[in-house]
């Protein structure tokens, strides 16, 4: 056994973690369907209108407004209609004083109108004459060109992450595709001689890969492209390989062998290849958490145990590879509900407790950092400061929810 020369606080850790991160440079041409969730990486400015002519923002008539002054439903304007107008056909008159053209909503707008009244304020049709209840005024229900964007306009700045109005905008001025930042690619690797894949069969000493999905699954929901390889065995040969072959990451995790065993050799990878950013933080489940960069490129070593590694995959990873991926800080949902039994930390370290809610009450959840289901059957967890020991039944506690 090698005991932890040190180990650092939660805090110290995310700041060493923040300095190093290097946002992602490249960048890629997405088609505009494929484009949700990215983030632009050059701004887009309009060469056109939008609208691209002035439309009718209501179902009803187009016409002069002053043709309307004082009308009402016992003295109403009489107008006569030249024209039907729809969507995406151009007018074929203008309008002057004394007629009007019914028109569909978004339909263009004739030379020569200035209003539109909408259907609800006129009568029923008298052979090609229309009755008019409302005076209009200028402008009134019309939606001019250019009202939303002119040529020039930035639709997009770079740095924007592509949510569905933007994508919307987008699309609005004719971009099929836009420029956005490469995701982060992400390897993804478990070490251990009993580590083997899902569908072969088990031997009394052997264990299905776990983390290795886990770790992919939170890499895919947080921007990254998640590479996975296959299991590596308990040797710093084998480790080394691993390594070679994750060439082309921006970003590595290897879970397992970073703790203090004869056969934890993430370390003496680490000594070996690279430099070592902290090794050991006082939080629990995941004291066993290394980072270090590697051939300039971010390599985390994570805890073995599943709960272990899920739990500082959420709190260390995500934020690390959102920075990376340029994608916004990550704010999960919070609830404050009573805890419905009583809770004992460990002193001196920063517990993730995790917890699950029934009828508006926390419940623990944890069994044990090498138990899935301490996650897989939590609703989210409580933070327990490395200054408490304890936390009372009935104490209200805010639960971040996964």
């Amino acid at each position: 056994m090698r005991p932890f020369a040190s180990t650092i606080s939660i805090d110290e850790a995310r700041q060493r973690l923040t300095a190093s991160v290097r946002p992602i440079e490249r960048t890629e041409i997405v088609p505009l369907a494929d484009a949700a969730g990215r983030v632009a990486a050059a701004d887009v400015v309009s060469t056109i209108f939008v609208p691209p002519f002035s439309r009718s923002a209501m179902d009803g008539y187009a016409i002069v407004a002053a043709d309307t002054h004082d009308a009402s439903r016992e003295h109403p304007a009489r107008l006569r209609i030249i024209e039907r107008i729809y969507t995406g056909h151009a007018p074929a008159r203008a309008i002057r004083s004394g007629c009007c053209a019914e028109i569909a909503t978004g339909a263009p707008l004739p030379n020569g109108a200035d209003a539109v009244v909408m259907v609800e304020d006129t009568g029923p049709r008298q052979g090609d004459d229309v009755p008019i209840f409302a005076q209009a005024l200028p402008g009134q229900h019309i939606g001019r060109k250019g009202a939303d964007i002119s040529p020039g306009d930035a639709v997009v700045r770079t740095g924007d992450l592509l949510n569905p109005s933007r994508i919307g905008a987008l699309a609005a001025i004719g971009q099929p595709s836009v420029r956005v930042f490469a995701r982060p690619r992400v390897a993804v690797l478990s070490t251990g001689n009993e580590v083997i894949e899902p569908g072969c069969p088990l031997d009394g000493a052997q264990i299905y890969d776990v983390n290795r999905f886990t770790l992919a699954a939170v890499v895919h929901a947080h921007g990254g492209i998640a590479n996975p390889h296959a299991p590596a065995r308990d040797t710093l040969d084998a480790l080394e390989a691993a390594l070679d072959g994750c060439r082309d990451a921006d970003v590595v995790i290897f879970s397992g062998g970073s703790s203090v065993g004869d056969r934890d050799l993430v370390i003496d990878l680490v000594q070996k290849r690279g430099q070592m950013i902290f090794h050991g933080i006082a939080v629990r489940p995941g004291k066993p958490t290394a980072f270090a960069i590697i051939n300039n490129v971010p390599f985390f070593g994570m805890p073995g145990n599943p709960t272990s590694c899920l739990s500082n995959a959420y709190i260390l990873l995500v934020p690390f590879l959102r920075a990376t991926a340029r994608l916004p800080l990550y704010a999960p949902r919070t609830v404050s509900v009573p805890l419905g039994k009583r809770i004992v930390s460990p002193a001196g370290r920063h517990q993730f407790y995790t917890v699950r809610i029934n009828d508006g009450i926390a419940y623990p959840a944890f069994k044990g950092s090498g138990e899935i289901t301490s996650l897989s059957r939590a609703d989210g967890y409580i933070e327990i400061p490395s200054d408490q020991s304890s936390i009372d039944e009935g104490t209200v506690v805010t639960v971040i929810l996964f």
